[in-house]
């Protein structure tokens, strides 16, 4: 604790964001370039370095929060990033995409603005590839043992840099043409430019990993057959099925999937594509679902030149304040928020009504309504009560000539035959049942991740890959490993 008045003597102060009318006109990253720094010593200095640091316990991977921050605060950014890399493999993803579930679990926040976790998190892995401070960590012997990694989202890679720096060779296979997983096509560039993911892949390459891309398990090459090349198998292919809305007036052309809108947006980033064949510039576009995914499709509209933008939210609008009888301190709460979308989408007058939200809360989609050619011309709602109950006279129109269904995912996708050639058994949600070690009941098969899960955090998925890694390792090395083995597959701190 380098001030012991830091949090009574300075206020929390977050990363500023670049204007909005700047950068809804390009793909980069929402934040201020070289703001952070600045910033970031006081910031660290309001940590109290609590006796009993619950941060650590909101926070899946147990990061050594009060140890990087009082580091940051004297400026140690070589041993500040020793800490925060001795728990988290990519603190650069983390420190942009989690919803800081440790910020709600800090001491400071019963009474006062929580301490920027995030922000530190990300200043310090920032600094560490500018400093050289994350260099390849080359096994210095193989194991002769063989892992495939199935999965190249923060599952998958966090599995697979741990395996590799305990000696094994590991093979990760992706379907997609890139490896990244929802990190290269589903998580749009304002949010994470992909040169964060590109940078940590060459470390994983020098470091002895190896990527298979273009490559489905269970199709291009048999489930039992990689079974057979490998010591083990880890399935982290996330939980890809996604759920639909059965409405009338579903199949009218216009209403697509999430997750079939925004990887072509990420694809225009890329240079694979000029435009996007779902492109919503000129369309009235409506979204179906309150999350982060709708709000990833909410500012990718407004960049593409929306006419206008609507997300709807089954669920009331919460209080600004948590609700200190439901969920108490330290749990994560459900408070209003706005993100850097919902920023863009109302100070640019595309919400229905000037100065609103682009939200609409509590409102449920009845049906669909189109045009002679069969596209979809309007969306047809009504709001409900807390119970989804649909109150009288509030039905209302939208105009919709773009429809994105963001409304989750129910499990991993089967689609690719990999988990009925396995025989893997589910559990009753439709995720790869798994005991306390993460083996299914097929032998020498793993399963980690949002497959194994559901769908969850980031944080929470390379929590699991560096879990499963360590379980992994023993069970290759005659029950010793050397991995940390942060969490069990139940665990859940906090309400998270």
């Amino acid at each position: 604790m380098a001030d012991p008045k830091g949090f009574l003597t300075t206020p929390r102060e977050e990363w500023p964001r670049r204007p909005v009318e700047e950068r809804v006109h390009d793909w980069d990253e929402v934040y201020v370039p070289g703001a952070l720094l600045p910033i970031i010593s006081r910031q660290a200095n309001r940590c109290m370095d609590c006796g009993v640091p619950f941060c650590h316990a909101a926070c899946p991977l147990g990061n050594l929060i009060p140890e990087w921050n009082g580091l940051v605060s004297r400026e140690d950014w070589r041993a500040a990033s020793e800490r925060l890399h001795a728990t988290n493999n990519f603190p650069e993803f983390t420190g942009r995409l989690c919803p800081a579930p440790c910020e709600a679990g800090c001491v400071l926040a019963i009474d006062q603005p929580a301490v920027t976790i995030k922000n530190v998190e990300v200043a310090i892995a920032d600094r560490a590839w500018e400093e050289g401070f994350a260099p390849p960590c080359a096994p210095e012997r193989l194991s002769g043992r063989t892992v495939a990694v199935v999965g190249s989202g923060p599952a998958g890679l966090a599995a697979a840099q741990q395996l590799t720096r305990a000696g094994h060779t590991v093979a990760v296979y992706e379907r997609a043409d890139r490896v990244g997983g929802l990190l290269r096509y589903g998580i749009p560039a304002f949010k994470m430019e992909k040169r964060h993911l590109d940078r940590r892949l060459r470390q994983m390459r020098a470091e002895g990993t190896k990527f298979r891309t273009s490559t489905t398990i269970g199709r291009d090459i048999g489930a039992e057959e990689l079974r057979a090349r490998y010591d083990a198998v880890v399935i982290a292919t996330g939980a890809t099925a996604w759920r639909e809305l059965d409405v009338p007036g579903r199949e009218l052309a216009g209403i697509q999937q999430a997750m079939e809108y925004l990887p072509l947006a990420d694809r225009v980033c890329e240079g694979d594509l000029e435009v996007s064949p779902l492109s919503a510039a000129g369309k009235h576009v409506v979204i179906v679902g309150g999350g982060d995914t709708g709000a990833d499709c909410l500012g990718t509209a407004v960049r593409e030149g929306a006419a206008s933008v609507t997300q709807l939210d089954i669920y009331p609008q919460p209080e600004a304040e948590r609700d200190e009888v439901g969920e108490p301190w330290p749990t994560y709460p459900k408070v209003y928020r706005l993100s850097a979308a919902h920023e863009e989408a109302r100070d640019l007058r595309t919400a229905p009504a000037a100065d609103a939200d682009a939200r609409l809360f509590a409102a449920s989609t009845l049906r669909f309504t189109g045009d002679a050619d069969g596209h979809v011309r309007e969306l047809h709602l009504v709001e409900v009560d807390e119970r989804r109950r649909p109150l009288p006279g509030s039905g209302r129109t939208l105009p919709a000539d773009l429809v994105l269904l963001a409304l989750g995912f129910s499990g991993p996708d089967r689609a690719d035959g990999l988990i009925d050639q396995l025989g893997l058994a589910l559990d009753p949600r439709g995720t790869i049942a798994r005991d306390e070690d993460f083996a299914t009941n097929v032998p020498g098969v793993y399963a980690a991740g949002d497959a194994a899960r559901g769908q969850s955090l980031i944080v929470w998925a390379i929590a699991e890959g560096r879990a499963v890694a360590a379980a992994v390792d023993r069970r290759l090395m005659g029950g010793v490993s050397h991995l940390p083995a942060p969490i069990g597959p139940y665990d859940r701190p906090m309400g998270v």
